[in-house]
């Protein structure tokens, strides 16, 4: 499942290309018929990502009611882009980022924060000015060459969001419907702090209170988007072992400063993956074990996906279990 920073990405990546431009939308599938109608014609005037949830506001005019398409990739869903788009739209993203009670036509908050900036992973083409290509965009990113402009939808596409210069296919989403301000806002309510929607302390502040207050062990606390929005299942194994912190420790013994420390470290590696593009958690790589980090997955983390194999640290082997259905993976020794 596409985790935080991956959101983030496709939230650039409209924010660059079709924010501001009228937008066609329509739904090949069938599915998504209605609310594709209420949308086609409208001009985008924002994307905004919380967490794992994306939100892409529409508008007749500026002073015109707010409609908003929320949408959750969850396990299978895609965004394929293509057209005049660039590979790292975080590089050309433009303007600070909304904070989670001041998206526009959603509340009177203010704009907080920046836009995240940075080169992209070395296993794309290109850089900062859009090109004709095609890009899709879930858990991980892929280039293709586009023969033509705009290609027919293929498979099962729910949505198709089309301007003059780029397109954009959703496929196999969680969820995806129009909504108003006032629903929007109540869906963020029930989202737990995203560092780069809200980076201030008021949201380290809330994290570490929602976590200590609850005697659920902290492997789980990561998960619950309530606590803390957009960590998965990756983040969630890599983070605890940075901290050298048993899964199973409960949130309320948690003391408060590993509790900050979590958040901190969350809110780096989160901006590390929007730059990069890669769910990168090793620090301190030299030339050419960055190189291999961002080419393949085996050098890019801690513990995640290694199972049975030996801690890079203590030499202990990886323990894999389930928590909550979802595979988490620890070092015994490292984190006990």
């Amino acid at each position: 499942m596409p985790e935080g920073h991956s959101v983030h990405r496709i939230a650039n990546q409209f924010e660059a290309h079709f924010v501001g431009e009228r937008v066609a939308v329509t739904s090949p599938q069938g599915r998504f018929a209605a609310g594709a109608a209420r949308l086609d014609g409208l001009t985008m005037t924002d994307a905004q990502a919380v967490g794992k949830q994306l939100f892409l506001e529409f508008a007749e005019a500026e002073d015109a009611p707010r409609r908003w398409l929320r949408v959750h990739l969850g396990i299978y869903g895609a965004w394929d882009f293509a057209g005049d788009v660039s590979v790292d739209a975080s590089a050309l993203a433009a303007g600070g980022r909304i904070g989670q009670t001041g998206m526009k036509g959603v509340g009177d908050g203010t704009q907080s924060g920046a836009g995240t900036q940075g080169e992209n992973e070395d296993s794309l083409a290109s850089i900062g000015a859009p090109r004709r290509t095609r890009l899709r965009m879930a858990e991980s990113e892929k280039e293709t060459e586009l023969s033509e402009f705009p290609s027919p939808p293929v498979g099962q596409v729910r949505v198709r969001l089309l301007t003059d210069t780029a397109v954009a296919d959703l496929r196999g989403p969680t969820a995806c419907e129009v909504l108003t301000p006032e629903e929007v806002a109540a869906v963020i309510a029930t989202l737990g702090p995203d560092p780069i929607v809200d980076p201030g302390q008021a949201s380290e502040d809330r994290f570490v209170e929602a976590v200590r207050k609850r005697r659920t062990p902290i492997g789980l606390l990561l998960m619950d988007q309530s606590v803390v929005a957009g960590i998965g299942n990756v983040y969630r194994a890599e983070l605890l072992y940075r901290a050298r912190l048993n899964p199973h420790t409960p949130g309320n013994v948690l003391p408060e400063d590993v509790a900050r420390t979590l958040w901190r470290d969350w809110e780096h590696l989160l901006n590390v993956g929007v730059r990069t593009g890669q769910m990168l958690t090793m620090d301190d790589l030299d030339a050419e074990g960055y190189a291999r980090a961002l080419a393949s997955r085996d050098d890019r983390h801690w513990v995640y996906r290694r199972a049975g194999l030996p801690c890079r640290t203590c030499g202990t082997h990886i323990v894999l279990e389930l928590a909550a259905a979802r595979k988490l993976y620890w070092c015994p020794v490292c984190q006990a």
